[in-house]
């Protein structure tokens, strides 16, 4: 033993309470964007205030966890854009995909268009985001597919 303290595992209703809670706001998101009340996301999970602020001490927190995948399959993308060797069609592509997911719902569109404090994420994504345009742009030009001037 290394005298280092075990991680606790979470209790099975504690998970799917979470769980519950993540379902009930993404779909709050959608529809109604990132400002719901937390109120209504506990209500639409059949859960009380106190659970969802056991689970998500604040709306960054939620938010952040809420929209993981998506962050993470957006980096994702980006990164793989960035290996193709025509940059124009990376770019295309790669564009059409993130603003798919704007047009998507509410939350995804508040959440990729608006500063929000806390999420780490959202805050690399951002980067990963800038970094890809840019090179893919600077590539297309390279590649004589977009002018010079844009």
């Amino acid at each position: 033993m290394t005298g280092g303290k075990a991680k606790a595992v979470p209790r099975r209703d504690a998970v799917r309470n979470r769980d519950t809670l993540l379902g009930a706001a993404r779909s709050l998101f959608a529809e109604q964007g990132l400002d719901v009340p937390f109120d209504d996301i506990a209500r639409r999970a059949g859960l009380g205030n106190a659970t969802l602020y056991r689970h998500f001490p604040n709306r960054a927190a939620l938010i952040g966890a809420a929209f993981a995948g998506l962050l993470d399959a957006t980096a994702k993308a980006a990164r793989r854009a960035r290996r193709e060797e025509d940059a124009w069609g990376a770019l295309l592509g790669y564009l059409t995909s993130v603003y798919a997911e704007l047009a998507a719902d509410r939350g995804t569109n508040d959440l990729m268009t608006t500063a929000i404090p806390g999420i780490e994420a959202l805050d690399a994504l951002h980067v990963e985001h800038r970094r890809t345009v840019a090179s893919l742009m600077a590539r297309a030009q390279e590649q004589g597919a977009m002018r010079t001037d844009v």
